[in-house]
């Protein structure tokens, strides 16, 4: 059975950081794209970032470009998003998700693209 079990949200202030962990059970780790969601109140989950199989790509929205980095760790069967220079709008429960492809990430961008998904964890960040 896959599971993806995120951790690391809490409530922090404007201009902090958190970062947020994935980890990843029964799932072959390095076959399968991985990437972050949020879903805000009111709004319709987005694609924050995603990361290829290999690492070797990734792809981020532009409303979080040069603030998050996403990365994973093989030993661990892990993937991190760094989060800094938070903004109140960032608020959002964050999901990670995987798709079994060999393929790189840059088109990866919609929630249909991905077969496996977490509970989610809640980032809030105060003003």
């Amino acid at each position: 059975q896959v599971q993806l079990v995120e951790s690391g949200g809490g409530l922090t202030q404007a201009v902090g950081s958190l970062r947020l962990s994935c980890a990843t059970f029964g799932l072959a780790f390095s076959s399968h794209a991985r990437a972050w969601f949020r879903l805000a109140t009111g709004k319709v989950r987005e694609f924050v970032a995603a990361v290829s199989w290999s690492g070797g790509s990734t792809n981020y929205a532009d409303s979080v470009k040069g603030r998050f980095t996403v990365s994973r760790d093989y030993n661990k069967d892990t993937v991190y998003l760094e989060m800094s220079s938070l903004k109140p709008e960032d608020t959002a429960l964050y999901y990670c998700a995987a798709a079994q492809t060999l393929g790189g990430v840059s088109a990866r961008t919609s929630t249909a693209h991905y077969n496996y998904w977490g509970q989610g964890t809640q980032v809030t960040v105060s003003s």
